[in-house]
């Protein structure tokens, strides 16, 4: 099965959301073909939450897991820890207070 790039992936998100009315940005362009995506949830009330993508090692299935939570100054610094790690790395961050991000979406599978 062909795998999709990073990039196609990023703009398929972005226009999900675009349809729902969630605000979200590119705030790290990684590379287009095989960087990771790191999805940072912002719900404007100073908290936020981040999204990694893994593999379920039982079912070898790609899930989004959390990365960390907790105030959005943490999550900021976790997330900068990780791109000095991955300089390849897609970060968008997503906002909405109700907490949506859409990662569990069949259509973003």
């Amino acid at each position: 099965m062909a795998r999709l790039t990073a990039r196609f992936w990023v703009d398929a998100y972005l226009a999900r959301l675009r349809l729902t009315d969630i605000p979200a940005f590119v705030i790290a362009h990684g590379d287009d073909n095989a960087g990771a995506v790191l999805i940072k949830l912002n719900s404007l009330d100073g908290q936020a939450r981040a999204f990694t993508r893994g593999f379920d090692l039982m079912t070898g299935d790609r899930k989004w897991t959390d990365l960390t939570s907790g105030s959005e100054r943490d999550v900021d610094e976790a997330i900068t820890r990780q791109r000095r790690f991955d300089p390849d790395l897609w970060v968008i961050e997503v906002e909405d207070k109700q907490g949506r991000h859409l990662l569990d979406d069949p259509s973003l599978a």
